[in-house]
Order: C-alpha cells, then sequence, then structure tokens
C-alpha cells in the first residue's frame, strides 16, 4: 500500500482555524480533518489549499453535487461503471469501470460525468477514513476498441481528481489491456502528474491482481 506524506502539524492548524471561521457562518463549508490533509498533500501551501476547498466547495454547490442521486438521466450510464459492495485488500472502496460498454460517439458528456461525479460520491461516502480514506479505481479494458476511447471524459476525470477530490486515488488498476491500448496510453500519461502515474498499475495476470484485490468481487454482469 502506498505511504502517505504526513502533513505539518502547524499548517493543519492554520488550516483548520481558517476553515473554522468560514464553517460558523456557513456549516456546509465544513471539512474535517481527513479532508483538510488531503487538500494540504495536495496543494502543498495553507493558502493555496485553503483556495483550493473554497472552489471545491463552491463547485459542489453549483454543480449539485448533493442532489445528483435524483438524476434520472444518469440512470442510462448505470452499466459504465459501479461501486463494488467488497472493498480492495488495503480496505479501499472499489469502483469497477467496464470500457467495452462505452462508445465515446454515444454520450453526452455532461451527462456522463455527472455519472462519474455521482459515483466519485458514493465511493467516497463509503471509506472508513480512519483506516484509508483513498479509492481503488479498476479500468477493465477487455473488448476495449478505438470507439470506447473517450479523451474528454478521461479529462475530465482527471480534472476532477486533481481540484475536487485530491489525495483520493490510491490505486488506477488497468486489467485486460489489449495491445492497441499502448498506443493511447502515452497520450493519456502526458495528461497526469508524476505522482498519479505511480499509482496506474497495469496488471498482467490474476496471479498480480490478487496483490490488491479478490478478483472474484468483480462483476460478471456489466
Amino acid at each position: 500500500m502506498e505511504e502517505i506524506t504526513p502533513v505539518n502539524d502547524n499548517d493543519l492548524k492554520d488550516l483548520k482555524e481558517r476553515m473554522n471561521l468560514i464553517a460558523q457562518a456557513d456549516p456546509k463549508q465544513y471539512h474535517n480533518d481527513f479532508s483538510l490533509k488531503r487538500f494540504l498533500r495536495a496543494f502543498k501551501t495553507v493558502d493555496d489549499a485553503f483556495q483550493a476547498i473554497l472552489k471545491t466547495n463552491k463547485w459542489r454547490e453549483q454543480y449539485g453535487v448533493e442532489t445528483l442521486d435524483s438524476v434520472a438521466a444518469l440512470e442510462q450510464y448505470k452499466d459504465k461503471a459501479r461501486v463494488l459492495r467488497h472493498r480492495d485488500c488495503f480496505g479501499r472502496p472499489v469502483v469497477y469501470i467496464p470500457a467495452k460498454n462505452h462508445n465515446s460517439s454515444e454520450r453526452d458528456i455532461d451527462e456522463m460525468t455527472k455519472f462519474i461525479v455521482k459515483c466519485l460520491e458514493e465511493a467516497c461516502k463509503k471509506c472508513f477514513e480512519e483506516v484509508t480514506d483513498r479509492l481503488c479505481i479498476v479500468f477493465d479494458l477487455a473488448e476495449f476498441n478505438i470507439n470506447c476511447m473517450d479523451m474528454q471524459l478521461v479529462k475530465n476525470l482527471i480534472w476532477l481528481l486533481s481540484k475536487h477530490y485530491p489525495e483520493r486515488l490510491g490505486v488506477c488498476l488497468i486489467i485486460n489491456s489489449p495491445g492497441i491500448f499502448s498506443t493511447v496510453w502515452p497520450l493519456i500519461r502526458q495528461l497526469i502528474d508524476d505522482n498519479t502515474a505511480k499509482k496506474v498499475v497495469f496488471v498482467n495476470d490474476e496471479t498480480e491482481l490478487c496483490k490488491y484485490l479478490i478478483p472474484d468481487i468483480l462483476p460478471t454482469d456489466m
């Protein structure tokens, strides 16, 4: 399991004091210590972390994050991703994404992005933060073809994870990767930083997969 960089105690205290002042006026602005630490690790300084939290809070309100469960239009995308009932070997919630079910020409990018946010929210709520506050995302590339590749959606996911769900990604497992994906990966690699790239693991066989999760937890009905 990856090591989590500790944050400076004084920085955490400073950020907490700033956020407490905001939360006293508007309780919806509240972030717990785990969240504050994630933003500090991602954005390095107290000032940058504070500004990032305020931007995230504003985005959540404007985007209607808390109401996405009631958006009926998102039901049509339920075969695109699923938050699994079981966790990985490190206690992280698992988001399973079967690429074969996606066609970049047959989706509404705004609705699909909202569906991704809905899945991220569901997974984050399943975290036992005292144990781990990170997620395991599994991209299953079985039956992958070029129509499944959606660079705009990939960019949106990267943006979400970096700006509004910082330090939530624990590991990204790429399973059943076909040869054609080797031409796509370099394009994606350019979009992510080195820290994120270290969390991307190409899994070559079931033995290696067992280091991260029990294969039997992966869906067979998608």
